[in-house]
């Protein structure tokens, strides 16, 4: 379906007030009309040819003389005069009256299927898998979710409010020029072919060159997005100058994007003005010329200066007319790159056939396998059993797969080979919502959000006391650093937490996946960021937290998980070896030589002491 059809789709709910809309519209133009055409007695009563009509008069001056004339009978010119201004003033205040009811009703509209689009994207967004993210930069989805979505509202204010009401006035104002002369009448209308014409071709260039504009303005976004993310690593290796000359051209090329649509959109205004001139002149021309027109003399002064003032108002209208294809092109630009998103596949969506989790007994990995799309397997034929109330732990080099076996258990991924039990039901038919409700995740790459550091520990557990807030910092070796804080537990900690030091950041994080107190942990490199005092204090809170719970964790420091119930260790995506630490560092293989990697400074200054 085509974008613009998709958009009023989506504008359904708002028929009611767009049909308002219309209609305070249609009065507003229809009401410009009749302004309009009381100025044909005014004048008249203004150069005192009012009265009888005379030979060769136009139709328009007929009506006007059959209905204006009860009302002004027996009053002096002047006073005739002053009569039908007060009508014309009457008229024009009933007609803007109506005419920003119109601006308001559209407004609302508009704003409201901005709003909708938005909201509806930011939602799909929270269901695509997490490639998708990996695949488009953030900055290009901040673009498209507040720049595009809000570029598509002209959709709805050049189609069906701003064209609707110039096409009312233009028809209105062409039935008042039919009405003086009919035949000056279709001489102005040969013009509008050749205008048709020549818009239609800007139109298919513009619409080519808005939409790479709206490609490169994402681009841009994105890098500032990016860069600013990365100022440290910026200033650490002294990028500036760079970076500053990488951004620069890249504004560049998109200044140049938006000058090449600018080129194209401009040029319907010249061009419409130039039609209109041409058209004016026209009716000049022709209005001194009684025998084109096939009259018997020339029209009245009056009947002209209505003329060339309707032909004249035209001018704004067809204007507006012509440009409706320039708008709406880049509209649809911005349509097609904001229904690009919305038509990615939903993965966060619940199947039919998928129940409440439930886990009383055990997880089981039975031979499974990953890869991310076409690429190389990144798992391959991993089978082990976390039983209840069990830790086992993940280790092996940088890039063995364990974070991305993390990642299976609350669904973030579905495995492309094997499966995983919990309580021997496969984790593809439970719900995410019910799975995910069972665990509490903490990952090496700490996310706090610009709020309060109350509402980063209650995050994902809104009912959360401030007891129960405070207990939970208290585990986790946080509730010292958060008193000293200016405002406490109401402290606004900044984006991505930038006012906190990593340990406080990772500890906030800690404090977050204990206060939901699941069944299941999962720890990502939990204690990574912490200094060797707090990493002690914590990993008691944590050891004392998984008693009688589940967990999962994944550490490079073996002296974090030496007290795991079982060890698994992984190499490039394979299990290579299984069980206690004992068991393990008497065995040798990959798993000693990690550790002797690690301790082996440590063993030795313990056996010296000895």
């Amino acid at each position: 379906m085509r974008p613009g059809l998709r958009l009023l789709r989506i504008a359904r709910p708002y028929r009611g007030l767009l049909a308002l809309g219309l209609l305070t519209t249609f009065l507003a133009s229809l009401l410009d009309g009749i302004v309009l055409v009381l100025l044909v007695p005014l004048l008249k009563h203004l150069f005192g040819t009012a009265g009888e009509l005379r030979s060769g008069s136009t139709q328009l001056e007929a009506m006007m003389h059959r209905l204006v004339e009860p009302l002004v009978a027996g009053l002096t010119p002047t006073e005739a005069a002053g009569r039908l201004v007060v009508l014309l003033v009457l008229g024009l205040l009933l007609k803007n009256v109506l005419s920003y009811a119109s601006s308001q009703i559209t407004v609302g509209v508009q704003e409201g299927l901005v709003r909708d689009l938005r909201t509806r994207m930011f939602s799909h967004l929270l269901t695509l898998e997490l490639g998708y993210f990996q695949r488009i930069g953030t900055g290009s989805l901040v673009s498209w979710i507040i720049t595009e979505v809000d570029q598509t509202k002209a959709v709805v204010t050049a189609s069906l409010v701003a064209l609707f009401r110039n096409v009312v006035v233009v028809g209105v104002t062409l039935v008042v020029l039919s009405q003086i002369s009919l035949t000056l009448t279709l001489l102005t209308l040969v013009f509008v072919p050749p205008l048709v014409l020549v818009l239609q071709v800007l139109v298919r260039r513009l619409r080519l060159h808005a939409r790479a504009r709206a490609k490169e303005r994402a681009e841009v976004t994105s890098t500032v997005a990016e860069r600013v993310g990365a100022i440290r690593l910026i200033r650490s290796y002294g990028e500036e100058g760079r970076e500053s000359a990488r951004f620069a051209a890249q504004a560049n090329r998109y200044r140049k994007r938006v000058i090449r649509t600018q080129r194209f959109s401009s040029l319907t205004g010249p061009i419409t003005e130039v039609f209109s001139g041409f058209l004016v002149i026209l009716i000049i021309w022709a209005g001194t010329r009684p025998e084109l027109l096939g009259l018997a003399q020339p029209l009245a002064p009056e009947a002209i200066i209505v003329f060339l003032m309707a032909a004249l108002r035209l001018t704004s209208p067809l204007k507006t007319i012509s440009s409706f294809p320039a708008l709406m092109a880049v509209a649809l630009a911005s349509a097609e790159r904001v229904f690009e998103v919305l038509d990615q596949p939903s993965r966060e969506t619940d199947r039919p056939g998928e129940g409440a989790a439930r886990f009383e007994r055990e997880i089981v990995f039975d031979a499974v396998s990953f890869r991310y799309g076409d690429g190389d397997p990144v798992l391959s034929e991993v089978s082990f059993t976390l039983p209840r109330g069990k830790v086992v732990a993940l280790v092996g080099p940088s890039g063995a797969g364990k974070t991305t076996l993390a990642d299976l258990l609350p669904r973030f991924h579905d495995p492309t080979g094997g499966r995983i039990l919990m309580d021997s039901v496969p984790l593809t038919r439970l719900t995410r919502g019910s799975l995910r409700g069972l665990m509490s995740v903490v990952s090496q790459d700490t996310v706090l959000l610009n709020d309060t550091v109350f509402a980063n520990i209650a995050y994902g557990s809104p009912g959360a006391t401030e007891a129960q807030v405070e207990a939970a910092a208290e585990a986790a070796s946080a509730a010292g650093f958060i008193a000293q804080l200016p405002d406490g537990y109401q402290t606004i900690v900044g984006e991505r937490g930038a006012r906190l030091s990593g340990g406080q950041r990772q500890r906030v994080a800690i404090a977050r996946a204990l206060l939901r107190d699941p069944p299941i942990l999962i720890l990502d490199e939990a204690t990574s960021a912490l200094d060797t005092a707090s990493e002690r204090l914590v990993q008691q809170a944590i050891d004392r937290l998984m008693a009688e719970r589940t967990a999962l964790v994944i550490a490079h420091r073996l002296a974090t998980v030496r007290d795991a119930d079982e060890i698994v260790v992984l190499d490039a995506g394979r299990v290579v070896q299984r069980g206690t630490h004992d068991e393990l560092f008497r065995a040798g293989g990959l798993y000693r030589r990690l550790y002797d990697l690690q301790f082996r400074d440590e063993e030795t200054t313990l056996a010296a002491g000895l």
